[in-house]
């Protein structure tokens, strides 16, 4: 995998999950009740691997593992299609609001069902809303334990439910963990601007900013001759989704906003530079392979 003539290639990333887990609902819609909605997961799911497929590009999902009990089919249709299966935890639950033993059975029960499912270690971890922060950095200690290659939870910003504002905006090798572990660190992508760092990653910046947000985070970490990362939803793609009542305005406005534009700006997005999934260019970035570790049930 080589660096084209727009720079390096990216990471391609989603956040697998369906659209009443978002945290944004969580006081809305209790755990025990995600049963009771109707899923959307595999049509939308299958819309993004269809465009993947038309663009010639390869992502990494970071699979919930609520949604891979309830859809292995889908999860080894998405490991078939040459995609990296990664672990998004198995109930979705801010890492900050857990203690060490309890995010440690969440990962391993969610990182266990995925390698059951695909035959193939699971390397990469994504934390739920991206809720690894100062506050819960003892959580890198417990990927590492799990044996976990790599983290891409850390978004270096201020944020009023996620980030590390003075952390790393490019991958880092060997981050020492407070428990003297070491793993991978591959942040989210910013670009600064009066000193002051912003998020320009996917997501809701993608669908809710010009597209020219965009194109700065991407253009800042070219600069830097490093690697963008973009994620997704497959909710964000999604504009008929049922619509949850309750919300503030300001919530209703991150989880609906231009949900029917989304797609055809990420296929922009996508067609404009060349991607491969996070393990991938985590072992070109940093010069060393990742994919040599802990086999599945080790």
């Amino acid at each position: 995998m080589n660096a084209t003539p727009d720079g390096p290639v990216n990471a391609l990333s989603v956040d697998l999950e369906d659209y009443f887990q978002v945290e944004n609902f969580a006081h809305l819609v209790p755990r025990e009740t995600w049963g009771r909605y109707a899923p959307r997961l595999t049509s939308n799911t299958h819309r993004l691997l269809d465009l993947f497929d038309a663009q010639g590009v390869r992502a990494t999902f970071f699979v919930l593992g609520w949604c891979a009990e309830r859809f292995p089919h889908l999860v080894r249709e998405i490991h078939r299609r040459g995609h990296e299966i990664g672990c998004h935890s198995q109930m979705h639950r801010l890492v900050y609001t857990l203690d060490p033993d309890e995010m440690r059975a969440d990962t391993a029960r969610c990182k266990g069902l995925l390698e059951d499912l695909t035959g193939s270690p699971v390397y990469g971890y994504r934390a739920p809303s991206y809720s690894i922060t100062q506050a819960s950095l003892w959580a890198l200690d417990v990927l590492a334990e799990l044996g976990f290659s790599y983290d891409s939870s850390i978004f270096p910003v201020h944020h009023d439910r996620y980030g590390i504002p003075d952390f790393p905006r490019w991958p880092v090798a060997d981050y020492a963990t407070p428990g003297g572990n070491r793993i991978h660190e591959f942040p989210l992508t910013t670009f600064r601007l009066g000193g002051t760092n912003l998020p320009s990653a996917g997501g809701g910046y993608l669908r809710m900013l010009p597209m020219t947000w965009t194109w700065q985070g991407i253009a800042a970490a070219h600069r830097a001759g490093q690697p963008a990362m973009l994620y997704i939803h497959p909710w964000e793609i999604d504009p008929g989704q049922p619509r949850i009542d309750g919300m503030t305005p300001l919530r209703t406005l991150r989880c609906y906003f231009n949900l029917a534009g989304t797609y055809d700006r990420l296929a922009a997005v996508i067609a404009r530079y060349s991607w491969a999934p996070v393990v991938e260019v985590l072992e070109t970035t940093l010069g060393r392979p990742l994919r040599g570790g802990p086999q599945p049930g080790a």
